[in-house]
């Protein structure tokens, strides 16, 4: 997963690519408890994608944030 993929998805299509990670993630977890698990790699790189699209929501949300003009601002004018 490219993080400049990840950068030209809206936040929504973010969050529902986080949640689609956290259950690989799960099941991952369930394979390798069971024992049934071949590839232990694929935890660590579902774990490192969902980070990355964690940091490009806070990337946008941090954006947005500084885009919109603050309370004191809207007063004053």
């Amino acid at each position: 997963m490219n993080a400049n993929e990840l950068r030209d998805k809206t936040p929504d299509q973010l969050r529902e690519e986080l949640v689609n990670l956290k259950k690989e993630s799960f099941n991952l977890r369930f394979q390798q408890a069971t024992g049934q698990l071949e590839n232990t790699a694929g935890i660590r790189a579902a774990r490192r994608n969902a980070a990355k699209v964690k940091t490009i929501l806070n990337e946008k949300a941090a954006a947005a944030a500084s885009d919109a003009p603050s309370a004191n601002e809207k007063s004053e004018a």
